[in-house]
């Protein structure tokens, strides 16, 4: 079961027959005044989601061209819509974590089982990773240019935003 956050932080306590303590206050608190850059980041990596993932797939293309090349795991264009369509798929589910602020609808629902689904289909992990690392730069750039957003410190946020692709990247390499 996916939860956000909050529900997270509250079931764990309800299970413990806790109150909510003051650091878990704090971080929930955290969320809160950070809600507006949230919305900012996501804002931003959904408006450019189709540019951040052509350009990653193009520049992952350029770096390994077996790939696009006859008999290559993106050779075709069915196989190359795949490719497209499976980063596109992550880039989404990390723009969940980022609104939510928690990792755990990427993992459930993106990442659980996909290295083996790879393997079983002979797609290469690590060309998939570096894909997502090619996501992951984009989207940082993109949510880190400073004009046009609510002002304020997000180097917290976008380290936050950093370990989602980390995480992605690590599930399938």
């Amino acid at each position: 079961m996916v939860q956000d956050a909050f529900t997270k932080v509250i079931s764990q306590a309800d299970a413990r027959g806790d109150y909510l303590n003051p650091g878990q206050l704090d971080a929930l608190l955290g969320l809160v005044r950070d809600g507006n850059k949230r919305i900012d980041v996501v804002n931003r990596i959904s408006g450019s989601a189709s540019a951040i993932v052509a350009n990653a797939a193009r520049s992952l293309f350029e770096e390994q061209p077996q790939l696009i090349a006859p008999g290559g795991n993106a050779y075709t264009n069915r196989r190359a819509a795949a490719c497209l369509r499976d980063l596109e798929i992550i880039l989404r589910y990390v723009t969940y974590s980022i609104f939510t602020g928690d990792v755990s609808i990427l993992e459930d629902r993106a990442l659980n089982g996909l290295r083996e689904t790879y393997l079983a289909l002979g797609v290469p992990g690590a060309s998939v990773a570096a894909g997502i690392q090619k996501l992951k730069e984009a989207s940082l750039a993109i949510a880190g240019d400073p004009n046009g957003v609510t002002q304020g410190d997000c180097s917290s946020l976008l380290a936050e935003v950093a370990t989602y692709f980390d995480r992605a990247a690590a599930a399938v390499g």
